[in-house]
């Protein structure tokens, strides 16, 4: 049995100079739509064609070629993350909340790549 049970969701994030411009890109070039744009907090979500699957643009001023980090969705962000921490996962901080929207947190596997954890705090709503 796993550690965290994940939820039917995944959010690829890549990191991105313009979120407005690439959303209109990945429109273009691939059909996505956008979902909504948080401008307040740099962050852009699109759909995909993939069921559960959308695509997060993360506003940086200079982003990290190639970057892109998986989210997944679970519905209580502290059991996963306390879970995974007492099997020996690292985390990157602390678990990060905007009001209303989402929590998160960054934990790595044994090579270092960077994953994430996301509670959608919209559907408790």
């Amino acid at each position: 049995m796993p550690v965290v049970t994940l939820d039917e969701t995944i959010t690829i994030a890549i990191s991105v100079r313009d979120r407005h411009a690439s959303a209109k890109w990945y429109g273009e070039m691939l059909g996505f739509e956008p979902l909504y744009h948080a401008d307040d907090v740099g962050w852009s979500e699109l759909t995909t064609f993939s069921k559960g699957v959308t695509l997060g643009l993360g506003e940086q001023a200079e982003p990290a070629p190639g970057n892109s980090v998986p989210v997944f969705g679970v519905a209580d962000i502290q059991t996963a993350r306390r879970n995974l921490e007492a099997a020996g996962v690292a985390f990157d901080g602390e678990t990060i909340e905007i009001d209303g929207m989402v929590r998160t947190a960054t934990f790595y596997d044994p090579d270092g790549n960077a994953l994430m954890l996301a509670e959608d705090l919209t559907k408790a709503a």
